[in-house]
């Protein structure tokens, strides 16, 4: 073969791994193991670029490791259950689990022709009874544990999907799925104990040494450690069993500022007052309505409703402050009740003055008072960072300027001292509520009786399998609501303690479960336990976990979670409480979008491969032009996506690959562009051609003299490449490999040389473009499969620098430049600068003032 033609040396390599089971993972003691993984996709039914990027990372990573000589487990599976598939079937009139299985076989066939490293024998859904039945076996044991409970909570309610929604799934304040506006609800739910873990989880950060800074840094925000003070109002004329209004806050320091107290809709003062006030009750109702993020309350409107009630200021009896209900605050965070000081919080700012409260300041900046406008006065809200140095006004320590840390230590002192409250130390990580009112998810393996109440499903009937019928007359997705609810043949069921009838739990486990775990049941996915402890033992850790930003905080705390609990049931060994080891977080693929206008008004989005691309500017096929908006993120909704499987037909599968990897360094994003897959596939074409050239020598081609440059070039390709691909510097390997591809073309050495250092370059390029290389190395006679070729190595000794290229300046502007040996004499290095062409043209016949020469370095000459 003369041409490089991916269509037909793809399928052929391919098909040369799988007969080979080059990729088969097998426990072995002879060899240390290496566990990549990537974030497992959902099976929406077709993959994109990103993707091939992100498993093209994690390829590049197994493929090295295992020439390296590591046993290396890189597997692949799917995170199958959750909403999309339940919409499809509602859209559709079919069935989740018909939709999901036909996705993953679209997208399997999708991933195969990419070349993947993977060991499919593994592959699992988390749809998969066999999976999510060990799942179940799980939450009984965590139960059994302690780390699971049930109890009544206000949760994000979607009044149109019917489910409970996690605050990541409130999108200004609606469900990300049905636009709808989300309610709070209070509901009966089952909880992790996550919570309980919040000190070891936040301290084990600190040992992550392979982790991005900015996950950490993400993990550590979202669990919130804080000290502060914890204290209480005492309330005049409130209902029986109300006599005080506990509060935490971290800003004790603030509380000669106190203008109100506001308490949530839920709290048990709210829920009783509203008893005997229908225009409280119809308040408490609206706030409700909102979502229960963070997010979502500081966007809303601040609206407020003043009970009536007073309480007394902890430091001055005579010191009264009015109790509104406020929509801001929420019950699951701290006490459900704060003390308002407007001055130094925006938001209480906006309600003080909304309802006309006082503003009282107790401190300003320490330097530029006389600029500073006091809040009380109409200036904004003042928040000191807690490190930074302040005057106070209105505080604890005088009139002196004080750090903001400094001040509440002595302010929580001040409270002890006088028995107004304690210090405290307090998490922001809530429990991780699980339930959901859903039917495509992992059931919640208890029943219902009325006689035994809630009783754990006896392991021996797991799976309690999701009821699927064949012909779908039994399961109605187009009604709102759980169809589990709806299914009396599987809902009812014998109590597995006394046998009488009872009910199984319909609501299902929150997605995220499913993925908290899949990395350990992929040491043993047929194992007849959640793990098998001795395979867990020896693939767990995963050494490298490849996967988005948008994952640095659920999914990777309730994985620590889980391999913690899972070590505490027995299923994990202690060395596995943190599951990752490193962490990359790659960035996305972007693409430009293609515009125009519909007859109706609204945008029309069309795929890449529909416009053609003249003179800067895009057209279709009917000579429209279109809009071109500047590179985004890829998205179905704006049609932006490039589809692999077209690229793979147009230009092969190491094209995609080599492109993905070489535009940007890859923890940034980087953009696809025609013209960009266009040039890097002509470089390999360059590269086959360049093999072929060298297997067309004949034995005596070539000028041996050149043999020893060719050599050094080679191991310098070797240590950097090497390094690249160690450092998840990709693009940096890829660069040197340009570069020593134009110095092999250019190169006169011999033919045995030439055939060294090709074979060379085809294992450098293998674990990129793993088809090309594959043919390279049968083209040139290599021994069995490059997948299996060991790792090149650079002999330190052909890297050693005999000479150095030293530039040569005049009056600070480069002339010339001269090659000589390392440790040639400063005056003969001045011999040869002076006698250069650009130095002599420079100089114009003058004699030189002075010549300074840096060994090494360069060579100055002032004139």
């Amino acid at each position: 073969m003369s041409r490089y033609d991916p269509s037909v040396i793809e399928p052929k390599w391919q098909a040369a791994w799988e007969e080979h089971q080059t990729f088969r993972a097998v426990r072995s003691d002879d060899k240390p193991k290496y566990y990549v993984l990537e974030m497992f996709p959902y099976p929406s039914g077709r993959i994109h670029i990103g993707h091939v990027r992100n498993y093209t990372m994690g390829d590049v990573i197994a493929r090295y490791k295992l020439a390296t000589g590591h046993n290396v487990l890189h597997p692949m599976g799917f995170d199958a259950f959750g909403m999309p598939a339940e919409n499809a079937a509602m859209a559709s009139g079919g069935h989740p689990k018909d939709w999901t299985y036909s996705n993953i076989d679209t997208m399997v066939s999708q991933m195969k022709p990419l070349g993947f490293g993977l060991d499919w024998s593994r592959m699992f859904a988390t749809c998969d009874p066999e999976y999510y039945g060990q799942q179940q076996a799980l939450f009984l044991d965590f139960l059994e544990a302690g780390l699971v409970y049930r109890k009544n909570a206000v949760v994000n309610w979607d009044p149109v999907d019917m489910t409970v929604l996690a605050n990541e799934q409130v999108i200004d304040g609606k469900g990300w799925r049905s636009g709808a506006e989300v309610e709070r609800r209070e509901l009966t739910q089952w909880f992790f104990k996550i919570s309980d873990m919040s000190e070891e989880l936040l301290d084990a950060l600190d040992g992550l040494d392979d982790w991005p800074a900015k996950v950490k840094l993400m993990q550590a925000n979202w669990i919130g450690k804080s000290r502060g003070l914890q204290f209480a109002f005492s309330t005049i004329d409130a209902p029986d069993g109300f006599d005080r209004i506990e509060v935490y806050t971290t800003r004790p320091d603030t509380l000669r500022g106190a203008s109100f107290v506001g308490i949530s809709p839920d709290h048990p003062l709210a829920k009783q007052l509203e008893k005997d006030n229908a225009d409280l009750a119809a308040f408490n109702a609206e706030c409700r309505k909102g979502g229960t993020t963070e997010e979502a309350l500081e966007k809303a409107e601040k609206k407020g409703f003043d009970t009536g009630l007073r309480v007394r200021h902890p430091f001055d009896t005579a010191w009264e402050l009015p109790v509104y209900v406020a929509n801001f605050i929420l019950m699951d965070y701290g006490t459900g009740a704060i003390f308002g000081c407007p001055a130094h919080d925006q938001r209480d700012l906006d309600f003080a003055r909304k309802y006309e409260l006082p503003v009282i300041s107790t401190y300003v900046p320490a330097m530029g008072e006389d600029a500073f406008i006091l809040p009380e006065d109409g200036g904004p809200a003042y928040v000191p960072p807690k490190t930074e140095t302040v005057r106070y006004i209105n505080g604890f320590a005088g009139e002196e300027a004080q750090s903001g840390e400094a001040a509440i230590d002595a302010a929580i002192d001040f409270c002890e001292a006088n028995g107004v409250g304690h210090g405290v130390t307090k998490f922001r990580l809530r429990d991780w509520g699980l339930s959901r009112q859903r039917y495509w998810g992992c059931p919640i393996p208890v029943v219902h009786c009325d006689a035994c109440g809630v009783v754990p499903e006896k392991k021996e009937n797991l799976p309690i399998a999701l009821p699927y019928d064949e012909d779908g007359t039994a399961i109605d997705f187009s009604v709102p609501g759980n169809p589990l609810d709806r299914h009396p043949s599987w809902r009812n069921c014998p109590c597995p303690s006394c046998g009488q009838p009872a009910k199984r739990e319909t609501d299902t486990m929150d997605t995220f479960v499913d993925s908290s775990w899949y990395f350990a049941r992929f040491t043993a996915p047929r194992a007849e336990t959640p793990t098998d402890m001795t395979e867990a033992a020896y693939w767990m850790n995963v050494d490298q976990y490849i996967g988005g930003i948008e994952h640095a905080i659920l999914h990777l705390l309730y994985s620590r979670f889980f391999a913690r609990a899972m070590h505490i049931t027995g299923h994990l060994p202690e060395k596995c409480k943190e599951p990752f080891d490193a962490l990359f977080t790659q960035g996305m693929v972007t693409h430009a979008i293609y515009k125009t206008t519909g007859t109706d008004g609204r945008p029309v989005y069309h795929y890449p491969e529909n416009v053609e691309l003249r003179d800067g500017k895009g057209f279709l096929k009917d000579g429209t032009e279109v809009e071109i908006i500047p590179s985004a993120k890829m998205s179905k909704s704006k049609n932006n996506v490039v589809d692999p499987v077209a690229i793979i037909q147009q230009y092969g599968a190491d094209t995609a690959r080599w492109f993905v990897l070489s535009d940007s360094p890859p923890e940034r994003d980087v953009e696809w562009t025609a013209s960009g897959a266009e040039a890097a596939a002509k470089h390999l074409g360059r590269v086959w051609s360049l093999c072929d050239r060298i297997g067309a020598m004949a034995e005596g081609d070539g000028d041996a003299t050149a043999d020893e440059d060719l050599l050094r070039e080679m191991h310098k390709a070797i240590r950097d490449v090497t390094n690249g691909v160690e450092s998840f510097g990709f693009n940096a390997s890829i660069a040197k490999l340009y570069a020593f591809t134009n110095t092999l073309s250019k190169s006169k050495a011999s033919k045995p040389v030439m055939r060294q250092a090709v074979m060379t370059l085809a294992q450098l390029m293998s674990p990129m473009t793993p088809h090309l290389a594959e043919d390279i190395w049968a083209h040139q006679g290599g021994e069995g499969l490059i997948a299996n070729a060991p790792w090149p190595v650079a002999d330190e000794t052909m890297l050693v620098e005999d000479t150095v290229t030293l530039p040569i300046q005049v009056n600070g502007k480069r002339r010339d430049e001269i090659t000589v040996a390392k440790d040639l004499p400063k005056d003969e290095v001045e011999k040869l600068a002076l006698a250069t062409e650009g130095v002599v043209r420079a100089l114009d016949g003058a004699a030189p003032k002075k010549v300074i020469v840096v060994p090494g370095r360069i060579v100055n000459v002032v004139a």
